[in-house]
């Protein structure tokens, strides 16, 4: 059984790959991902801290 590890994608990225990496973990369409943390900047305002950090901490593939 292989484990899953939540990594920063290689081929499905537009900047650092993290939203890439979040949508090859749970499964789903990137782009869907990248909607999400669009709507967290816009309207929560943690979106853009949350993707830095993601980017800094999350190993590359």
């Amino acid at each position: 059984m292989e484990t899953k590890k939540l990594v920063k994608s290689r081929y499905n990225r537009q900047l650092c790959g993290v939203c890439g990496g979040f949508a090859e973990y749970f499964n789903v369409d990137a782009t869907l991902i990248r909607l999400v943390w669009v709507f967290m900047i816009v309207f929560a305002g943690t979106g853009l801290l949350a993707y830095l950090i993601a980017a800094i901490i999350m190993p590359e593939d």
